[in-house]
């Protein structure tokens, strides 16, 4: 027990003390002097890469407006807190889920747990569809450009996880990631009419890591995760850093709290603070209300936010026995932006 509360508190320190110590050196730095020519110093806000990476791919965790990082679940969970899926209840578990994002961009999303003697493994991928777009290039002709053709910008992450439940009250789990993206065929010179095309792709390791406790009171669980640690990246001459999220986050079926029969009726309430790298402080809320194991209702809200609003949801699961199958549906809205819907399925063996 000692060595889980010293654990606990190193993953505290990080989830407060890497985003302060930043914020105190920026406030602590010395006055720039400017010399003429000199790139003036900016603060990397909104600036870190792969961004498609911090986008909740899974339908139910979404309509709770992604705070998910307490909820224990199946191979999903891989996406927000791999030490979720410790206690997962069946051998194996499969889902699959698709996301209309923003400006028609598509997220395809697959994952499988296996629960074995030695901990539960899990696979994911996360495949991202941008499109195809026309290609451009001034030049000095009758149009003003070159046309280069059409370029499909693409990215995807496969991630590796592993889960480990400690004791009955603590798991442990992390997810080892290979993510690439593909921003398309660029113009780097132009001989004549034809330009010279290059292709500019990144590719980066990257490591998550979380924890899950349940605190002995009623279903209370606390969660501490990192996502997306990694190493600076480059596309051609500028370096950039990965979207590394900190989070806390805790859970609990109010239902405990009455006397309401559990077999009949669930109100399951999260709630997430997270710290991202490249914004501000943010906090996630939802809630699932369960009635009969089967239809879910689902709510969820991130705040402060500048254009993502309500999350709304619904799932339908059905235990057969030696298997269970399980629909999701997410409802998100986006300001002046198109609202994005996701769609889920699992099954489990």
């Amino acid at each position: 027990m000692k060595k889980i509360t010293v654990l606990m508190m190193y993953m505290l320190g990080l989830l407060f003390y890497l985003p302060a110590s930043a914020q105190n050196d920026a406030d602590e730095a010395e006055p720039v002097v400017i010399e003429p020519g000199q790139d003036i110093p900016r603060e990397r806000r909104a600036q870190a890469g792969f961004k498609f990476l911090t986008v909740s791919p899974d339908a139910r965790a979404a309509a709770m407006g992604g705070a998910y990082s307490s909820i224990r679940g199946g191979s999903t969970a891989m996406y927000y807190n791999a030490a979720a899926m410790a206690y997962y209840g069946r051998k194996i578990d499969v889902a699959g889920g698709q996301v209309q994002w923003i400006a028609d961009v598509n997220y395809i999303t697959g994952s499988a747990a296996f629960v074995t003697n030695f901990g539960v493994f899990g696979l994911s991928l996360v495949a991202v569809d941008y499109g195809d777009f026309l290609g451009t290039v001034r030049f000095d002709n009758e149009k003003g450009f070159i046309d280069t053709g059409t370029y499909s910008p693409s990215a995807f992450a496969l991630g590796f996880g592993y889960a480990r439940a400690i004791t009955d009250r603590f798991s442990v789990g992390g997810d080892l990631k290979i993510a690439r993206q593909d921003m398309g065929a660029v113009p780097i010179s132009i001989t004549g009419t034809n330009p010279s095309l290059k292709d500019f792709k990144e590719t980066a390791f990257i490591v998550d890591f979380g924890v899950l406790y349940w605190t002995g009171f009623k279903s209370l669980n606390f969660a501490l995760s990192t996502r997306n640690f990694a190493t600076e990246r480059k596309f051609s001459k500028e370096s950039f850093e990965l979207p590394l999220t900190f989070r806390m986050g805790l859970s609990m079926d109010l239902i405990d709290l009455t006397g309401i029969d559990k077999e009949v009726h669930a109100l399951l309430f999260s709630i997430d603070t997270e710290r991202p790298r490249d914004f501000n402080e943010n906090v996630k809320m939802g809630a699932e209300y369960t009635i009969m194991k089967t239809l879910s209702l689902r709510m969820g809200y991130t705040f402060p936010s500048d254009e993502e609003g309500i999350s709304l949801g619904v799932g339908v699961s059905r235990d057969l026995g030696t298997t269970d199958v399980g629909f999701d549906y997410a409802y998100t809205d986006f300001g002046v932006f198109d609202a994005v819907h996701r769609l889920g399925v699992h099954v489990g063996f």
